[in-house]
């Protein structure tokens, strides 16, 4: 499957998956798997908490099942954890920085503003959105597309911009200043799982 297309509700309660396209997701909805048989608990084997941890990473950051393994074979090819390396060629990616940043409600609304050409990468063109970024990188918006963003960047919270990053609102400029530590990042990712089902 290249691209999950299915409803983001059924995404959180089964994969525990937020930020999708829904920010209604909050904990008032149901917490049980959605179905018939959802509310009944059931003992999951190692290999189906394994299984869990991946895809519910892979929905959070858009990435196809395809694209995660190169991730995860290119992490493990590096020095150093292979877990936190893994997040932060993940979190480098470019449409990623632009949800981080404010500059995309949703990681979906990010992924359509590099996909539509709207972004430049230190002055040029790029609609990658698994573009993946350097220490140093500068991400502007064109012009054409500033009116559209500078209205989503209203509801910008700069006290929870990341520490990696600088962030210009008036000039739609992203920084990114250095690759994200470990402790940075979502505590609620258990990436020790993804290295164990791989390792199978």
């Amino acid at each position: 499957m290249a691209r999950y297309k299915g409803p983001s509700n059924k995404l959180f309660r089964n994969k525990k998956v937020k930020d999708l396209s829904n920010r209604k997701l909050t904990s008032s909805m149901r917490q049980t798997a959605s179905g018939q048989h959802g509310a009944v608990r059931k003992k999951l084997s190692e290999y189906a908490i394994h299984l869990a941890e991946k895809q519910k990473i892979r929905f959070t950051y858009l990435v196809s099942e395809k694209q995660f393994a190169k991730y995860y074979n290119k992490a493990a090819r590096k020095s150093g954890v292979t877990g936190t390396i893994l997040l932060q060629l993940l979190e480098s990616r470019l449409d990623n920085t632009l949800y981080r940043a404010g500059l995309g409600i949703t990681r979906k609304q990010s992924r359509q503003i590099v996909n539509h050409g709207h972004v430049l990468v230190n002055g040029k063109k790029v609609d990658i959105p698994s573009y993946s970024l350097k220490a140093g990188d500068v991400i502007t918006i064109k012009s054409k597309s500033a009116a559209f963003l500078k209205s989503v960047t209203e509801m910008i919270d700069m006290a929870c911009a990341p520490a990696w990053m600088t962030i210009d609102k008036e000039a739609l400029k992203i920084t990114f200043d250095r690759i994200p530590e470990r402790e940075e990042l979502d505590p609620e990712i258990k990436e020790q799982l993804v290295i164990e089902y791989y390792s199978k």
